[in-house]
């Protein structure tokens, strides 16, 4: 890979990429995180809030964020294997932080799997704390 990547909002010829992107990040995923059913539903709530890193005119980074009017979330933040340990990450993270700010967001929360020590370390390199909380979630399809 040789320029660095660009981060912008996410387009519809973004889609292939993307979803080839979380397949491989995150392999395993539930059937309510279909790639393709997870991208319309954002596209339909803050799809400016939507963001890829295109390197090469390939996606090789994403972060989904989302404001309800009391709190922001972060989701699908990835970056593909071969660019990860550049600071990719830490900028999509920052932009998504920004466009949330832009909202007047004054909280971010974001939820990982307690297991995944290495993403939680990542996290609060940036800032971010663990706070002790029960998350609880119910399908409602």
């Amino acid at each position: 890979m040789s320029s660095d990547p660009e981060i912008r909002v996410y387009t519809a010829a973004d889609q292939d990429g993307v979803i080839a992107l979380w397949r491989q990040v995150f392999p395993g995923e539930s059937g309510w995180n279909e790639p393709a059913d997870v991208i319309a539903r954002k596209l339909t709530v803050q799809p400016d809030l939507f963001f890829v890193a295109v390197q090469d005119r390939q996606v090789v980074g994403t972060v989904m964020a989302g404001f309800d009017g009391v709190r922001g979330w972060v989701h699908k933040l990835a970056v593909h294997p071969e660019a990860q340990r550049r600071g990719l990450a830490s900028r999509l993270m920052h932009r998504a932080e920004q466009g949330l700010r832009n909202l007047g967001c004054a909280k971010l929360n974001l939820q990982v799997r307690a297991s995944n020590l290495q993403v939680i370390a990542f996290y609060e390199s940036l800032g971010f704390s663990v706070e002790d909380r029960a998350s609880l979630g119910k399908p409602l399809d």
